[in-house]
C-alpha cells in the first residue's frame, strides 16, 4: 500500500469553525499527497485518508479541490518566497519573477499551477476559486512593489493596476507553455519595460 492510501486515526471534526492542528494535518497531506501522485493522482479521498480527516470536514474548509491545492500553493510560496526590497522596481521585479520561477520550477504545488490554472477553463468553481479568492491574495504582495515604486515617483499610480497585469500576462505566458527554463534570460528586458517611468 502506497503511502497515498495509508490510513491515520480519524481526527474529531470539530464543526464550520478550523481547529489549527486538523488544518495544519489538512494541509501537511495534502503536500504529501500532491508529492507523490502529482496533479493526477491528487483527492480529496488520498487527503482524508492520509490525514485522518473525515471528507465532509475538509469539503466544508475547501469547497473543491483547486480551493485545497491553491492554499497549499500559498503555504509553500510564503515558506519560500520574500518579497525583495530594493529601492528600485525593475530591480524588485527582477529578483521576485526570479524567485517566484524556482518556486514554479521546484516545488509540487508550484509545477501543478499550470494544471489548476487549465482546470479554471473548464471548471466553473475553479474559476471562481481563481479569479476572487486566489489572484487577489497572489497579487497582494506585487501591488506593494507597484505602489511603493508609485511613492517613490518612478510610475504613475493609475498604471498600477495596468502594469501589474502585464506583469501577470508574461509570467503566465511563460508557465502555461512550459518554457520557465527558455524564458528566463527575457526577465530583466521584461521588467525594465514593464517598470519604465511613466511618460510625462
Amino acid at each position: 500500500m502506497s503511502g497515498i492510501d495509508q490510513p491515520t486515526p480519524r481526527r474529531a471534526s470539530i464543526g464550520a469553525r478550523r481547529s489549527p492542528a486538523s488544518e495544519a494535518a489538512i494541509l501537511a497531506a495534502a503536500r504529501a499527497v500532491l508529492a507523490e501522485g502529482g496533479y493526477a493522482g491528487f483527492s480529496i479521498d488520498a487527503v482524508s485518508r492520509r490525514a485522518g480527516a473525515g471528507k465532509p470536514t475538509i469539503y466544508r474548509w475547501w469547497k473543491t479541490r483547486a480551493d485545497l491545492l491553491m492554499d497549499v500553493y500559498d503555504a509553500e510560496k510564503a515558506a519560500m518566497l520574500t518579497q525583495p526590497m530594493t529601492g528600485d522596481l525593475t530591480g524588485d521585479l527582477v529578483a521576485y519573477t526570479a524567485g517566484l520561477w524556482d518556486f514554479w520550477s521546484a516545488t509540487p504545488s508550484g509545477r501543478t499551477f499550470r494544471a489548476l490554472i487549465a482546470e479554471a477553463q473548464s471548471n466553473s468553481a475553479a474559476l471562481d476559486a481563481l479569479r476572487l479568492k486566489f489572484l487577489p491574495k497572489r497579487t497582494l504582495h506585487l501591488s506593494k512593489l507597484f505602489t511603493a515604486a508609485a511613492g517613490r515617483g518612478e510610475i504613475a499610480e493609475s498604471e498600477i493596476e495596468t502594469r501589474l497585469a502585464l506583469y501577470i500576462g508574461f509570467n503566465w505566458y511563460y508557465v502555461l507553455t512550459d518554457r520557465l527554463d527558455e524564458g528566463r534570460a527575457a526577465i530583466p528586458a521584461a521588467m525594465r519595460l514593464i517598470a519604465a517611468p511613466a511618460s510625462r
